[in-house]
């Protein structure tokens, strides 16, 4: 397993999300229940930035449509999106988060 650096634990505030320009589309790193989640940063449905959306419990929603993504499984839990995000496994080392790009 490959671990690549995406950001600092203090760059994603808990509750939130932020994108790291990692991968073809980008990440959305995601610092939530006390958990750290990275996910393609591309909404499934409109290609719109998740990042940029609410993050509630372990699900991210696209502010667009209001598609919404369980963080976990990458798989859409309400329309418009009925296809899948990309997951990737995370993981923290001293003040960093870590990513496997090769998820």
């Amino acid at each position: 397993m490959s671990w690549t650096r995406a950001c600092k634990i203090a760059d994603v505030p808990e509750g939130t999300a932020v994108r790291v320009e990692l991968g073809p589309d980008g990440l959305c790193v995601v610092h939530t229940e006390g958990a750290f989640y990275a996910v393609a940063d591309n909404c499934s449905h409109a290609d719109v930035p998740l990042s940029e959306g609410e993050v509630e419990g372990t699900t991210v929603e696209c502010w667009l449509h209001g598609s919404q993504f369980d963080l976990r499984t990458g798989k859409p839990t309400g329309l418009p999106a009925t296809e899948p995000v990309t997951v990737y496994e995370t993981t923290t080392e001293g003040e960093d988060v870590l990513v496997n790009l090769e998820s």
